[in-house]
């Protein structure tokens, strides 16, 4: 993973050169790989993000607790990485995972994170629904 030398190699070339923000930071959104479903956002270090490509498994890193967590390490929820890709400018990752356990990814007991929306209600408007 060395550093693109420009914008054109980054963006075309072959070499797979991640770029982290200021905090170290790339976001990552995970789907399930059989339906496509969007499971969840999150982030990844470059530990979290070596380990993932090591192990097979998603990692990721918590903002919240300043730490390096496999998915379903109490859980069981573990996620077998299927693909991970890049976007265009390498600042997102795309992890397509088979979940492990009840397939729910999210902390609250949903499948997915993704479980509210806003939809268009009287007059147009945008109304947010569960």
């Amino acid at each position: 993973m060395s550093a693109a030398p420009d914008k054109r190699a980054l963006e075309e070339g072959a070499d797979f050169t991640p770029r982290f923000d200021a905090y170290g930071l790339i976001v990552c959104v995970t789907v399930e790989a059989a339906t496509r479903q969007v499971l969840m956002v999150a982030y990844m270090n470059r530990l979290a993000l070596d380990k993932t490509i090591e192990s097979g498994e998603a990692h990721y890193w918590s903002r919240s607790r300043q730490s390096l967590w496999r998915k379903g390490e109490t859980s069981g929820q573990v996620q077998r990485v299927v693909s991970l890709s890049v976007d265009c400018d390498q600042d997102a990752i795309l992890l397509e995972v088979e979940p492990g356990g009840d397939g729910k990814a999210c902390h609250t007991g949903r499948k997915s994170c993704f479980y509210r929306k806003l939809e268009r209600g009287p007059n147009h408007r945008l109304v947010f629904v569960q």
